[in-house]
């Protein structure tokens, strides 16, 4: 008998331990990859600023959907006025296209992300933070040229619904305000 009880109490011994182990390696686990997309960004952006870098990581930007990020005033764009109307929607969709970002994609559904929700300071100043990280990385021609390309795709999402019907001004000072601070941005 005592050989039986003490195999069923080795058996409920290591069953015990496996259990604690398995939520050891779980708990591990969601350290690693939670402190693992700020490395990623890290290296990739070159932004050193843990704040920075966690709010990235709470808008789900990581090395695939960075791209998403980048076109971020576009979206503060259309939201100028409070809200995205249908015409400011597809612009935007055009846009995010003509930078290779297609429907299906994570990194579509990060720009969708994105756009569902109004813009705010924090994803504010972590796309300022890259746009610099950017710029201390990148040749001055070819940060003109993104700041350029940029600025005229936000002047076309502010275009989409400005005017009445299509007449008077077309972009709005809030707008105007975005489109501006683009250029600002990457000059520095």
């Amino acid at each position: 008998m005592s050989d039986s009880f003490e195999r069923r109490r080795q058996a409920l011994e290591e069953e015990f331990f496996k259990k604690q182990n398995q939520a050891l390696l779980e708990r591990l686990r969601d350290q690693m990859e939670s402190a693992q997309p700020k490395v990623v960004l890290r290296k990739i952006t070159g932004i050193a600023d843990d704040e920075v870098l966690d709010t990235l990581v709470a808008l789900h930007v990581n090395h695939e959907t960075l791209a998403a990020f980048a076109l971020y005033p576009l979206v503060e764009v259309a939201w100028a006025d409070g809200r995205v109307d249908d015409r400011e929607r597809e612009a935007l969709l055009r846009a995010a296209a003509e930078q290779g970002i297609e429907p299906g994609t994570a990194v579509h559904e990060a720009f969708e992300r994105l756009l569902r929700d109004e813009p705010t300071p924090a994803v504010r100043d972590a796309w300022s933070a890259w746009a610099k990280a950017l710029r201390e990385r990148v040749e001055p021609a070819e940060i003109a040229k993104v700041a350029s390309g940029l600025a005229s795709q936000a002047r076309a999402v502010a275009e989409a619904s400005g005017g009445f019907l299509g007449v008077g001004r077309r972009v709005n000072d809030r707008e105007q305000v975005v489109i501006d601070g683009i250029d600002k941005v990457f000059r520095g």
